[in-house]
């Protein structure tokens, strides 16, 4: 088992414990999309702690874009129930690169590929997302890729 899943696993006993229903609920969600990733395709699988970063990842970003609709929507309550879950598992997730940091390392992963067109968008692009792994959200990347290439 991957030592992230289990970090989830004792966290959410804890929270069982400390009777947290916040964050009890958010990581049972979380354990199962885990474990819905393990037994996709052809056979069940660990996942590696990236995998397992990458699931949790996908989940923040499903819990932000719902806060969103559901403010929009004029549903506060709903909203501010999917903001908290997000901020929950914030807490696994590795610090998001600041805007300087990010146009830094794009720029230095534009620079080793001698990336310079629009005809250059996706091999900039996969040269980008392996330089940040995972430390800024993909729509982040892809905005300031652009802008450096000038598009």
């Amino acid at each position: 088992m991957s030592t992230l899943k289990d970090r989830l696993t004792a966290d959410m006993r804890a929270a069982l414990k400390a009777r947290d229903e916040l964050t009890t609920s958010t990581l049972r969600m979380a354990l199962a999309a885990v474990g819905n990733a393990e037994v996709a395709g052809k056979a069940k699988r660990e996942l590696s702690d990236d995998e397992v970063l990458a699931v949790l990842t996908k989940e923040a970003k499903k819990r932000r874009e719902a806060a969103t609709a559901f403010a929009d929507a004029g549903r506060t309550e709903q909203a501010t129930k999917e903001t908290a879950e997000g901020e929950v598992l914030e807490r696994y997730l590795p610090k998001q690169l600041s805007d300087d940091e990010l146009a830094g390392l794009v720029a230095g992963a534009l620079a080793a590929g001698g990336f310079t067109g629009k005809a250059q968008m996706g091999p900039a692009m996969k040269a980008a997302q392996a330089v940040v792994a995972g430390k800024a959200e993909g729509g982040r990347v892809a905005a300031e890729v652009r802008r450096q290439l000038g598009l």
